[in-house]
């Protein structure tokens, strides 16, 4: 297929695209934005025209890889008055990281500069414009993602041979499910949310059985949906046909009562950094509680013992469902397969010893963001990644995929892991698919939350946010648990750190959020509050903290 150079009329092929941006989505914005972690994220009203030019984009890498390519519209578990947009890749993996930058290059461009920019993308990628593009479009339920959607849809359009297919308001991991259903031609599922919906709960129920409580384990379940997207969609999936009386929900924070606000103390970042039930579960004792976030791509467990808040977070799901999955190999009869866990800093300590030494399992630790983890998943036969904020899952190679089918006739454990497989959405982490695994995984241990947190302790920890003029000044190295720069902060930190027994911290600058995070844990909490303050003033003072000085956490 001939490539399209400038001198075969590229100029001419984006005319058509500078004009709908000038008239319709012109850059108004002074600051520049950078595709990070999660994509663009910043406040919704200065996306529009980041919108527009990611939709061309889309259409572009489309073009490109001849395949679908899938554009989230989500800012997952910021404030309601954010937004953001992320592409997805053939796979329903993360966008490759060279094309970031020409991401941001592109949305930072002056509306004289498309065109050109456009040119060159083309040219240096090698993008034969001849070939049709497919791009699918989804968004969560802030009030600013229809007309961001619009914006994307316009980009798509302007693009000559290239066609969106708008599929509303969808969670995030659906965009990646549909999109991984599409290139496969229905290998992976059936590219529809009744789809999807019919997936996960027939093989929910296929390892499930007739009896839904085992020992210690009852299916009653209280979510609490973030006022998000995750609310409706479990919903959709309580129906006979899907999840039936499979399991007890009662979900809260649903978005649709007077004075729901998207992520307003709720949802999984809520949970984890607040270490605290969220609204509408603060009075629940006893019962088995989890919290999704925004976009529903996080899951966060936990309960109220009656004397104090437990949380069972993504380290705490990790360990659970790969000592599982271990448990299956090995009464299958399968051999031969490497099986592996992923982390990043934020992993409590506690849990990789407890990985390593207890499970024998082999860890790898990562810079934070779902793209790092899932690569390095991707080196095992059977990947198990989860971060500390609940976002992860399990991916599994062809060889782990062959190897189960071959076993599948001859073992009740092998066709139990086979379905176990089909609950997995394998492409991103999933709030609704992860549930899923954890209910099914407790179900067949006879588990309550109590047995399940007794399986080791958790080192006490907390997470703090500090205002800083310029997140740009905290450079890391070694997967993020040094800071580089500024100068003297690490060894700060260090000094601060050995005062404390099992003391361990580090910062990083957020992907997301003009901040610095800061990490602490310790042997006890007050010495863990103690140490995240002392380092979270450490930072206030050597990286140019602004407003007030951090306090210490409630």
């Amino acid at each position: 297929m001939r490539v399209l150079t400038k001198s075969c009329g590229l100029s001419k092929m984006f005319s058509k695209a500078s004009k709908v941006g000038m008239e319709k989505h012109p850059n108004a914005v002074t600051g520049k934005i950078k595709y990070g972690t999660a994509g663009f994220r910043t406040k919704a009203d200065l996306l529009d025209h980041v919108m527009f030019r990611m939709g061309i984009l889309a259409a572009l890498r489309s073009k490109l890889k001849k395949a679908t390519i899938g554009v989230m519209i989500t800012a997952s578990h910021n404030p309601e008055c954010d937004n953001g947009v992320k592409l997805v890749d053939p796979k329903g993996e993360m966008l490759e990281q060279n094309w970031e930058a020409l991401a941001t290059d592109l949305a930072n461009a002056k509306d004289s500069e498309l065109a050109s920019v456009l040119e060159n993308i083309v040219s240096q990628q090698n993008i034969p414009m001849d070939s049709e593009a497919s791009v699918f479009v989804g968004r969560d339920t802030r009030k600013s993602s229809p007309a961001l959607s619009t914006a994307v849809l316009d980009g798509v359009n302007s693009v000559k041979g290239s066609s969106a297919k708008d599929f509303g308001i969808v969670s995030t991991p659906m965009i990646h499910y549909f999109v991984v259903c599409k290139n496969t031609d229905g290998a992976y599922g059936e590219c529809s949310e009744t789809g999807y919906n019919e997936k996960l709960s027939k093989a929910f129920k296929t390892i499930r059985g007739e009896s839904t409580s085992n020992g210690g384990y009852t299916p009653k379940l209280f979510v609490d949906g973030a006022n998000g997207v995750g609310a409706g969609k479990l919903k959709a999936m309580l129906p006979r046909e899907f999840l039936g009386d499979s399991l007890d929900l009662t979900i809260v924070n649903d978005g649709t009562a007077d004075g729901d606000v998207l992520n307003h103390q709720c949802g999984a970042d809520f949970v984890k950094v607040e270490q605290r039930s969220p609204k509408g579960l603060e009075s629940v004792v006893g019962e088995r509680c989890c919290s999704f976030d925004g976009d529903a791509d996080r899951v966060m467990y936990f309960f109220n013992d009656g004397k104090r808040f437990r949380m069972l977070d993504g380290d705490k799901i990790a360990t659970l469902v790969a000592a599982y999955l271990k448990e299956l190999l090995s009464a299958a009869h399968i051999d031969g397969l490497k099986l592996g866990l992923v982390q990043t800093a934020y992993a409590n300590g506690s849990s990789t010893n407890y990985i390593t030494k207890k499970l024998n399992v082999p860890v790898t630790c990562v810079p934070t963001g779902v793209k790092h983890l899932h690569h390095a998943a991707l080196d095992f036969d059977i990947g198990v990644y989860f971060e500390a904020n609940g976002h992860g899952t399990v991916v599994f190679s062809d060889k782990a995929m062959e190897a189960i089918k071959a076993a599948k006739s001859n073992s009740s454990e092998a066709q139990k892991l086979s379905a176990l497989v089909d609950v997995i959405n394998q492409t991103v982490g999933d709030a609704i698919s992860d549930m899923l695994l954890v209910e099914t995984v407790l179900h067949a241990k006879g588990w309550s939350t109590r047995d399940w947190i007794s399986a080791y302790d958790d080192l006490p920890n907390r997470q703090m946010k500090v205002k800083v003029a310029d997140r740009a000044a905290i450079a890391t190295e070694d997967a993020e648990r040094r800071a580089k720069t500024p100068a003297g902060l690490q060894d700060k930190i260090e000094s601060i750190v050995a005062k404390f027994k099992d003391g361990r911290s580090f910062v990083r600058p957020s992907g997301t959020e003009d901040v610095v995070r800061v990490y602490a844990e310790s042997d006890t909490q007050e010495n863990t509050d103690r140490l995240a303050l002392e380092v979270a003033n450490a930072v206030y003072e050597m990286a140019g903290g602004v407003g007030d000085k951090p306090t210490m956490p409630k």
